[in-house]
Order: C-alpha cells, then structure tokens, then sequence
C-alpha cells in the first residue's frame, strides 16, 4: 500500500508540474524551454503510473484520478497562493475515500 500511494503522488506531480510549465509557456509567455520541459514532465508520468502493482490499467487510473484532484488542490495552494476553501477539502477528502474504496476494500 506505501509504495502504492508514493506511485501515486510521484505520478502527480509529474503531470500536474509538467501541465503547470505548459501553462506557464502559453498563457504565461514564459519561455518555450519551460513548454518543452513540461512536455517531457507528462511524458514521464506516463511511465511513473505504469508502475503501479495493481493488475488492471482502468481501475489504477480511475484511483489515479482521485489523487490527482487532492494533489491539484495542494498544488493549487502552494504554487499559485490560492486557500483551498471548505467544500475544496470536503470534495478532495470524498475523493480519497472513493480512492480508498475502488483499490482497497475486500472483494468476494
């Protein structure tokens, strides 16, 4: 389960930094270097996600999606200086229960 969840969160950051660098190039004007590292940062993410130990690919990147909105949100806080609100950490605690359901809980 720990190396789960560092899969998990390394997967993160690669695609929402890499998304964070195109954003910065395009709506920024920022330099094209940071378009292209960030290119490079979603490809890598690619790679990260795949290696996770659950067997099926739906069922690791609908998990994915769940840790993806919380991390969104802490990124969301921490680089761009924006206080998640209430129903913010309402809706990413939600999203990690249906994380916690969907990879964890028994099945017959």
């Amino acid at each position: 389960m720990g190396v789960s969840i560092v899969v998990f969160i390394v997967a993160g950051l690669a695609e929402i930094g890499g998304g964070y660098l195109i954003w910065l190039w395009l709506r920024e004007g920022r330099s094209v270097y940071l378009g292209i590292s960030g290119g490079l940062l979603l490809a890598l993410y690619g790679v990260i996600a795949t290696l996770q130990t659950f067997p099926t690919f739906g069922k690791i990147y609908a998990a994915y999606g769940g840790v993806f909105i919380v991390l969104s949100v802490l990124w969301g806080w921490g680089i761009d200086k924006k206080m998640p609100d209430l129903y913010d950490w309402i809706g990413a605690f939600v999203c990690l229960i249906g994380v916690a359901i969907m990879l964890w809980f028994p099945r017959s």
